[in-house]
């Protein structure tokens, strides 16, 4: 109870900042139109998992050392734009589909690809992500007090990390919907397109 005040702080906090529209989201939604409701619930499990990433390394301290070291958060900057980079060249690639008069919401889903590529897919978007890096850096240097036991800041940093899960495999169930796949497949590749020119240009937002 002595933490409740902070707690909350941090809930809000994070509510809003996972809420916002970013990489996280562009990318489960590819998955939800493309893959599927599973494909796209691991995606959203890999996302949470990095929560823990970045609640790992605050609490270790190496929080401090990014904020630090402006060269060493710029490399990351970088990694980060050139693996949103490379998503969107790939969604920009996609082949137009052969127009066939009896192709179904199946038959226009990109062929299945394992959970754990789901997963490393949702995992890796999260943890090079410069938005969630700050945002944690922020959080537990400047809200959480220094005198925040380790063991709370663990659970602060397990409730995001399941919170966060809880938030997309939501979108991911809504998303991946044949009502909602099929409107956005009515598209076909220009929506693949329009997913890859949007992660091109969260790149670019995030290296400058």
């Amino acid at each position: 109870m002595n933490y409740l005040d902070e707690f909350l702080l941090i809930a809000i906090a994070h509510f809003f900042a996972v809420a916002s529209p970013g990489p996280d989201f562009a990318v489960v939604l590819k998955q939800s139109i493309q893959q599927g409701r599973r494909n796209a619930l691991w995606t959203s499990a890999g996302v949470g998992a990095a929560i823990l990433l970045h609640v790992g390394y605050c609490v270790l301290g190496v929080a401090l050392i990014l904020t630090q070291s402006p060269t060493l958060f710029m490399a990351l900057k970088y990694v980060a734009g050139a693996y949103l980079a490379y998503l969107g060249v790939q969604a920009l690639r996609a082949a137009k589909p052969p127009v066939n008069k009896t192709d179904n919401i199946e038959s226009k889903t990109a062929p299945q690809e394992s959970v754990w590529h789901a997963f490393r897919r949702g995992f890796l978007t999260n943890a090079l992500n410069p938005k969630a890096t700050l945002f944690f850096m922020s959080l537990f240097t400047l809200v959480i007090s220094v005198t925040t036991p380790t063991s709370v800041q663990v659970v602060y940093g397990v409730y995001m990390a399941l919170a966060t899960w809880v938030w997309f495999s939501m979108l991911s169930l809504v998303l991946s919907k044949p009502s909602v796949r099929a409107f956005f497949q009515k598209s076909g590749y220009w929506f693949d397109r329009g997913i890859g020119v949007i992660l091109i240009a969260l790149a670019i937002r995030v290296v400058i």
